[in-house]
């Protein structure tokens, strides 16, 4: 799951994308509303994150404009303490929930989960695929008894690929939905990704495998 978080304040910006990302979750920082307005408008985003105090445009401006735009995303933002109005006019402009400053870590992620869960179908924390089982909370990729433990982008790959089984994916879409979409990373990077599933994937015995289709993309098969 990818995330847009709008937040001017970088020590808070550093400590929140920290905490998001420790929960398997992929993160686009940006610091001020234009930005914000931006990266959701051109990227792919499962859920944004919007301080209403934001230099150049206020949190509220641009969820207004997203919402004219015709952006479903679903939207939580930051409001400081007390400010009530603040938080009656973003739900009012569209946000689908809010979140009062300061927070706790874990508050901020059961409400960012359940913020997802609003955004279509339910999806379980743990994701199967023919022989396979990719546990969301611990990062295990497991098949049978046996079971390995993948990094950060590996996860978010496979994730990808259960989320579409059978489904074409192309380089650019893993980049964009993974890297960002103005990110500095080549993009050998998806190989070698590709590479380390593949490996894992071995590992445990799976019968399931990651097909490349030349010039186009990748799609995961449950190889009967």
């Amino acid at each position: 799951m990818k995330l847009l978080f709008a937040e001017d304040d970088r020590d808070i910006s550093r400590a929140v994308v920290t905490l998001l990302e420790r929960s398997n979750y992929a993160v686009d920082p940006v610091f001020n509303g234009l930005d914000a307005l931006d990266y959701a408008k051109h990227g792919d985003y499962d859920g944004i994150i919007l301080d209403i105090m934001m230099p150049k445009m206020n949190g509220i401006q641009v969820l207004e404009q997203l919402r004219r735009d015709g952006i479903k995303t679903p939207v939580m933002m930051l409001t400081a303490k007390g400010e009530m109005d603040d938080r009656v006019l973003g739900l009012d402009s569209g946000a689908d929930d809010y979140l009062t400053k300061p927070f706790a870590g874990r508050e901020l992620i059961a409400r960012v989960r359940a913020l997802l869960r609003r955004s279509g179908e339910y999806i379980s924390d743990c994701l199967t695929f023919g022989d396979i089982q990719l546990d969301r909370g611990t990062y295990c990729l497991s098949c049978n008894e046996k079971s390995v433990h993948l990094s950060s982008k590996a996860f978010q790959m496979m994730e990808m690929f259960i989320l579409s089984p059978r489904k074409i994916i192309s380089m650019n879409q893993f980049m964009e939905h993974i890297w960002g979409w103005d990110s500095e990373a080549e993009i050998n990077v998806v190989w070698v990704n590709i590479s380390f599933l593949r490996k894992k994937m071995a590992e445990i015995g799976s019968r399931c495998e990651i097909r490349a289709t030349r010039g186009v993309g990748y799609s995961l098969e449950d190889c009967l």
